[in-house]
């Protein structure tokens, strides 16, 4: 029996400010939920994906506006109702999971504290009933230590972390409608197994209805009753989950369908000194070890992909290689050479050589300067650049990560989708003309086709200039396109590393064993069929 509706969506166009005027973000769509029904909602990055969540709530974002159709959520006029009314909703009724928990949390507040506010404020249940939910969820969340973690302030716990606790907090006054927008972006595949089991449970046994917004078409096989396809603010097609993957009837559906084919090329042995060696690293954070005798090389035109689970080490391990944490025992070199293990020590070559992409291209771009900053100021500051000069050499950058200049050059971060913040951080670290480049997780926040050329992108100038990248990564798709040598991390160890092509063939380390077993497929009955096989084996 067909449940009853809990939102409808009529003809939502929304617009977007571009100076004085305004252009069409969402071009006319229509969206029916019911209660406890999910709906996955795809596309490439800036198809209008988050911009149609959030209207769902009755909120867009600085700069955009809802500039026709409507929006009837439980019989209230979402378009229309008080800007009162509207709050009441949001954390009580309808709550929202957004792609970058980094940015999202308040850095001065405990997790526990601001998973309360919501329902304290709301009159759900009072503060020590919250702390006790709190934990309840924390647990279902698979967090470690689900009792004490909430005390914890969120620059204490990891990405993928942090990222369970929002989804925690979000269901913490149990809405009728919750909008996932990417919520498992930054998790590691092991982890992405577990959150995404306990989302689907809790919006089972909460009778919860869901927007489910991703990329990752393999996710959202698991995850959606019905899915929707927007291409640049239109919508594309929609149909049950089952027919959508066997037989999409739109070329452009069929296109994102299709299987990644970027592969890198079959490179000849590494040989010579390498450019960045990391030598029997131990390191960590006050009393506790987070590296314990890490080693491995990066040579030039060379790409070693480092995988692991969320607190594995990956990003401690690039931290110690920037002179961000100096460690407590080995070292790194640089062509051979010892580098100052603080970076305040080196000198401003050695800090040109290393250069780094972040993985929250939210909190990594300061939101008050123009791309034209951003990019340029590493070249200023390590060429000497100036004048027209530097802006031709910004110029290059953008065109180099597909963004026009003419456009994109004097906008805001703000003005930009996610997929395209990332792409201006690559242009920032390139910007220097680094020998080494760490890449933390830099196709995380795009979808595949936009994903795909990022990579053909940094594959074109790696062999171009040279250049060695440690590639820090939990998507093993990717290792498999652009990795030569691959290094599996648990636990701050490494357990296995070796050339790509041998590390994709058994017999493996039980634990590179359970990440191969853990990336999804393409078959909405993978996620149940995996939780039952290791539920049987116990």
């Amino acid at each position: 029996m067909t449940k009853p509706v809990l939102l409808t969506m009529t003809d939502v166009r929304i617009d977007g400010r571009a100076g004085d005027d305004w252009l069409p973000i969402v071009k006319g769509v229509d969206l029916t939920l019911h209660r406890g029904e999910v709906l996955g909602l795809i596309g490439e990055s800036g198809a209008g994906k988050s911009t149609l969540g959030l209207a769902a709530m009755g909120f867009t974002r600085d700069g955009c506006r809802i500039s026709g159709g409507s929006i009837t959520f439980d019989g209230i006029d979402l378009v229309n109702a008080p800007e009162s009314e509207k709050r009441s909703l949001r954390g009580r009724r309808i709550a929202y999971v957004a792609q970058s928990a980094a940015a999202s949390f308040n850095p001065a507040h405990k997790l526990i504290d601001q998973y309360a506010e919501a329902p304290v404020v709301h009159g759900v249940m009072d503060r020590a009933k919250a702390e006790k939910d709190a934990t309840d969820l924390y647990r279902r969340m698979r967090l470690p230590d689900p009792e004490g973690i909430g005390f914890r302030y969120p620059h204490q716990v990891s990405g993928g972390q942090l990222q369970r606790a929002m989804t925690a907090m979000a269901m913490a006054c149990r809405p009728d409608l919750i909008v996932f927008d990417e919520p498992t972006t930054a998790l590691d595949v092991t982890t992405q197994i577990e959150v995404l089991a306990a989302i689907r449970d809790i919006v089972a046994q909460f009778d919860t209805a869901a927007i489910y917004i991703t990329h990752d078409l393999a996710v959202v096989a698991q995850m959606a009753d019905r899915i929707k396809v927007l291409l640049r603010g239109d919508e594309v097609e929609e149909a049950d989950t089952r027919t959508m993957l066997d037989a999409p009837a739109h070329e452009y559906t069929r296109t994102l369908w299709a299987v990644r084919e970027h592969a890198r090329a079959q490179q000849p042995p590494a040989s010579g000194t390498p450019v960045v060696s990391v030598r029997g690293v131990t390191a960590g954070y006050g009393i506790a070890t987070v590296l314990d005798g890490v080693s491995f090389d990066v040579h030039a035109r060379r790409t070693v992909a480092v995988v692991g689970e969320s607190g594995s080490g990956k990003s401690t391990a690039a931290r110690v290689i920037t002179g961000l944490l100096p460690p407590r025992s080995g070292e790194v070199l640089f062509d051979g050479k010892p580098l100052p293990p603080d970076y305040r020590r080196r000198t401003r070559d050695q800090l040109r050589q290393v250069q780094m992409i972040y993985q929250m291209a939210d909190t990594a771009l300061n939101p008050k300067l123009r791309l034209r900053e951003l990019i340029g100021r590493p070249a200023q500051m390590y060429l000497g650049l100036s004048g027209r000069a530097l802006t031709d050499r910004i110029r290059d950058l953008l065109h180099l990560i597909e963004l026009d200049p003419d456009r994109f050059i004097d906008r805001l971060p703000s003005e930009l989708s996610g997929g395209q913040k990332q792409r201006v951080g690559i242009a920032r670290a390139l910007a220097a003309e680094p020998k080494f480049i760490i890449c933390d997780e830099v196709t995380s926040a795009l979808d595949q086709i936009v994903a795909e050329g990022i990579l053909r992108l940094l594959d074109r100038l790696q062999g171009e200039f040279g250049l060695a990248y440690m590639f820090i990564t939990h998507d093993l798709a990717t290792v498999k396109a652009i990795a030569d040598h691959v290094v599996v991390m648990q636990n701050g160890r490494v357990v296995e590393q070796g050339p790509k092509d041998g590390m994709f063939r058994p017999p493996h380390d039980p634990y590179t064993e359970l990440l191969l077993s853990s990336v999804p497929e393409m078959d909405p009955d993978w996620l149940t069929r995996l939780l039952a096989e290791r539920g049987a084996t116990g």
